[in-house]
């Protein structure tokens, strides 16, 4: 299903639709303030196991990442945080960065790599965040699969290389080339684990 959002005022009941396949353990491609991802629901399993097939991943391998509204999630899904980390945090949200963090209890098994930490990231993108402002908790997500950054723009060929492997690919309009800046702050100082499109101002 090919599924026309508006990328500035995303129409409620598009949102409401997607939410819903979510929560049925539905998949997804979307756009974000950098390039269009695969999404699902953080709590379905199946739909985790779906994108890793779909990537040819381990779930534990896949750097996935915890999507956001916007930080109170950062109390839930990951351990406690200092005060200058959280300031840091907040100065870089939202925007084109991965933040890895230490994983809480309350990240699905699945989905913990094997350090125990979790990527989190709050893009700047009005579809991305009503989607996840309906559904009521992050969703899991991960870049498409392949090299082919210049297509991922083009909604017309990703919905024909990959539309039938998803339940919901939404059109948003021409996406980015960029990936985001993964920085890892387990770390006494942050590393930046991948230059992206994101200018990481740190300590």
């Amino acid at each position: 299903m090919r599924l026309h959002i508006h990328p500035e005022h995303p129409q409620q009941r598009q949102v409401n639709t997607v939410a819903e396949c979510l929560t049925d353990g539905g998949i997804i491609i979307y756009p974000t303030d950098t390039v269009y991802g695969l999404g699902c629901d953080i709590f379905q399993h199946k739909a985790v196991e779906r994108i890793c097939r779909i990537k040819h991943v381990d779930p534990q391998k896949a750097q996935l990442s915890f999507v956001c509204a916007d930080l109170s999630d950062l109390s839930k899904y990951t351990r406690s945080i200092s005060t200058p980390l959280y300031r840091m945090l907040r100065s870089h949200i939202p925007g084109p960065f991965t933040f890895i963090l230490p994983a809480s209890k309350e990240v699905p098994k699945i989905l913990k790599s094997k350090k125990n930490t979790i990527g989190l990231r709050v893009p700047d993108h009005p579809i991305a965040r009503a989607i996840i402002e309906k559904l009521g908790h992050p969703i899991l997500s991960s870049s498409l699969p392949g090299e082919m950054v210049e297509e991922f723009t083009d909604p017309d060929w990703i919905y024909e290389r990959f539309g039938k492997q998803v339940d919901i690919m939404i059109d948003g309009g021409t996406g980015g080339m960029i990936y985001s800046t993964i920085v890892d702050m387990t770390r006494e100082e942050p590393v930046i684990l991948r230059q992206g499109l994101g200018i990481f101002q740190g300590a």
